[in-house]
């Protein structure tokens, strides 16, 4: 989000909580936003907490979204610095009831009391409120004195509240990695104790915490804390196979998969790609099961057709969007041919260069080196090729069509898909410039069709 924007939401989240006040309620900027600000850093959002009712949030404001009214949730859309539109999460105080499903409170019940409410929340650096017209801070759960120490926190007994909400457990991991905070030691062994409960929690929320914390510029402190905590076993044991083995060190002097593979983390920048993100976790995902020792050295043979294999089982299991997918698999797929770059044809390397952003190709590629060997000859001739190779000559205009075969007298079928790949390698090879003479080439060899 842009910085004016984040500027605009604060404004707008702030007139909501004069005009909350005004009317006689309590109410405060909560959560995030708080910790952010405390922190110097731009919050994602704004939140709102108030002792007002949802249906008076309803009553108040013009556009209104009842979207979580039941648990004390309204969206309320308000004008922003520059006249945009903004959408401010307002919240009743509350206290919960039992979580049945491990996710979600059964019940509610609105609250008047602060102190009430922030005691329900997960951890103290996310519990303080803030007053917007005085930057006061109202800490009640010791989040300030845990931000000045970098401690990730629960709020009251760390084991109810992640018996509450397994996903906290993701959470707390990600807020220590994000931060550079440790984990409380009380925290931390109610996380390790309560790890394999993290199976509760959707498919799809473990993805968007995993995806978070490999893209917010942290992710070999993250993944370093999810196998210290137990997590990461419970949530990708594919990845704690590679922990312990070896590779051929005349290729990877760093040491292990799961060496070489934290290094890959460390190296993604913050804001990278998602997909790229998970291909620098799972591109050697398929070396544990290949693992052998030659009489020459250590060998994984087939290792990125089985690594494929098991990423593509992750993503399913994990619900990746079908487009998320092929990408992540493409870049598992493809990630060994840079070796044979330099000896491609010309046809062939372009072809590579059509892989669906190749951009990403070569920086998981950069990546893998600089956690390996070091050397970036062949990325740097890879780069320098792609970079300066014309559009038009990487994806020219075909030269010759099906109806182009047709009308030359072949009748459809079976060969035409080999007579039109054989035209275009040899147009990709500037073999052949003009539509005559690519037909003339698939005549000498098929005269008889």
């Amino acid at each position: 989000m842009a910085v004016s924007t984040l500027r605009g939401a604060q404004h707008a989240a702030a007139k909501i909580v004069a005009r909350l006040r005004a009317a006689g309620h309590q109410a405060y900027f909560v959560g995030g936003c708080v910790r952010d600000l405390l922190l110097g850093r731009e919050p994602e959002d704004f939140d709102v907490a108030t002792s007002a009712t949802p249906d008076q949030v309803l009553t108040m404001f013009e556009k209104t979204f009842a979207v979580g009214a039941h648990f004390g949730v309204v969206l309320v859309s308000s004008p922003g610095l520059g006249g945009e539109e903004v959408v401010t999460e307002v919240a009743t105080f509350r206290s919960d009831g039992a979580y049945t499903d491990g996710r979600h409170p059964d019940a509610v019940r609105f609250s008047t009391s602060p102190e009430e409410d922030v005691k329900r929340r997960d951890f103290t650096i996310n519990g303080m409120m803030l007053d917007p017209a005085n930057d006061a801070v109202l800490d009640l759960v010791g989040g300030m004195q845990d931000l000045s120490a970098g401690l990730i926190r629960a709020i009251g007994d760390p084991r109810e509240r992640f018996a509450e909400d397994k996903l906290r457990m993701l959470r707390g991991v990600r807020f220590a990695a994000r931060f550079a905070f440790e984990l409380e030691p009380t925290t931390s062994r109610a996380i390790q104790a309560l790890a394999p409960a993290v199976s509760q929690v959707s498919h799809e929320r473990v993805r968007d915490e995993l995806t978070r914390m490999l893209t917010e510029g942290r992710a070999r402190r993250a993944f370093e804390l999810l196998d210290a905590t137990g997590l990461l076993v419970q949530v990708l044991p594919e990845v704690v196979k590679m922990k312990g083995v070896a590779q051929p060190p005349q290729y990877h002097p760093e040491g292990d998969v799961w060496v070489h593979t934290l290094l890959l983390l460390e190296g993604l920048p913050d804001g990278c790609p998602m997909a790229l993100a998970w291909a620098a976790l799972l591109h050697d995902v398929g070396k544990p099961a290949t693992f052998r020792i030659a009489p020459d050295r250590i060998r994984f043979d087939g290792h990125v057709e089985v690594g494929v294999r098991i990423a593509a089982e992750i993503c399913r299991r994990l619900r990746f969007a079908n487009h998320e997918t092929e990408q992540i698999l493409s870049l598992i797929a493809n990630h060994m041919r840079f070796a044979d770059a330099p000896r491609m044809k010309e046809s062939t390397l372009k072809r590579f260069f059509r892989l669906a952003q190749f951009d990403q190709h070569l920086a998981l590629h950069r990546l893998d080196c600089l956690a390996s060997h070091g050397s970036l000859e062949l990325y740097d001739f890879v780069r320098q090729r792609f970079e300066t190779l014309p559009q038009e000559q990487v994806r020219p205009q075909l030269l010759v069509s099906g109806q182009d075969l047709i009308e030359a007298g072949y009748r459809p079928g079976p060969q035409f898909t080999q007579m039109l790949a054989m035209a275009e390698d040899a147009q990709l090879e500037g073999a052949v410039q003009t539509r005559e003479q690519a037909l003339a080439l698939i005549r000498e060899r098929w005269p008889g069709s």
